[in-house]
């Protein structure tokens, strides 16, 4: 396969579409960056954050144009948002678009394109229970997943999430959990609550981002070291000084996130780790 084109300074290329996942089912999506003649891009299904209650394709544009800049075809997915639509209705979309784009995979980035999927705060949550599902529905094959500061932990009780939160008595993620789930029930669903899930084999390379002050620092860590105890492949990085994540992540690109260059480098070498030859990744 050939190497990703340099990382890119140039503005973000992108375009709004509603795209129909089933009979009847439509569901708007941000396509970022462009294929040229002979590219075999990384193509990338991602979920913008919002505590499962709120967020737009705007709020991912951040996370969407690093992912771009660091070489990557990017569908941006504008899932159901809670309570109107509580679990398994976002997971249920976005495994819809994940097959949609796996099967237009050569015409968006390239035959034999990689596919991978990537999310911040409650949109990691949602990339790590869409790759469980591929994973039991064995379809289709990913190389990899990448989730930033993710939502994995329902409890909201880690150290990392208490310091941030302080005496606060309210918190918009545990306001978010408590929409996103039906019922206590629902915790216990891996695909809900993917933190928790006992069966990780399978799973393809994982890369985790984290802020050294993040309040899903350790939620997110945790995740990593489990995927790791299960023999796969895992690759954490923690940003130092860095302020107002996982916020920062959520907001329009007219304002700088923090550690933006080392995000992008970050993505850049797991692409280039994980990029698979087009004899691994069978067509549908």
């Amino acid at each position: 396969m050939s190497k990703l084109p340099p990382p890119s300074s140039s503005p973000s290329v992108c375009t709004d579409a509603t795209i129909e996942v089933a009979k009847g089912q439509e569901v708007a999506v941000r396509l970022y960056g462009r294929k040229k003649a002979g590219e075999v891009l990384p193509l990338v299904v991602h979920f913008h954050g919002g505590a499962f209650v709120s967020g737009d394709l705007d709020n991912g544009c951040t996370v969407g144009g690093l992912l771009e800049a660091a070489g990557a075809r990017v569908v941006s997915v504008a899932y159901p948002l809670s309570p109107e639509h509580p679990f398994p209705q976002p997971l249920e979309t976005g495994y819809a678009v994940l097959k949609w784009a796996f099967k237009r995979r050569a015409r968006l980035a390239g035959q034999g394109a990689p596919v991978y999927l990537a999310g911040e705060e409650a949109g990691g949550n949602l990339a790590a229970g869409v790759c469980l599902m591929a994973r039991d529905q064995s379809h289709p094959p990913l190389a990899g997943q990448i989730l930033l500061s993710p939502m994995l932990d329902p409890c909201v009780g880690t150290p990392s999430l208490r310091a941030a939160t302080g005496e606060s008595t309210a918190c918009k993620w545990a306001d978010g959990w408590l929409k996103f789930l039906r019922c206590a029930r629902d915790a216990e669903h891996p695909y809900a609550v993917p933190g928790t899930a006992q069966r990780l084999a399978g799973l393809p390379p994982t890369l985790v981002l984290v802020g050294d002050a993040d309040p899903m620092r350790d939620e997110a860590l945790a995740y990593a070291a489990r995927l790791e105890a299960a023999g796969l492949s895992v690759t954490r990085h923690i940003f130092t000084q860095v302020e107002q994540w996982p916020e920062a992540l959520l907001q329009p690109r007219a304002n700088p996130c923090p550690c933006s260059a080392q995000v992008q480098e970050q993505l850049r070498l797991f692409f280039e780790a994980t990029r698979c030859p087009p004899s691994a990744m069978p067509e549908a």
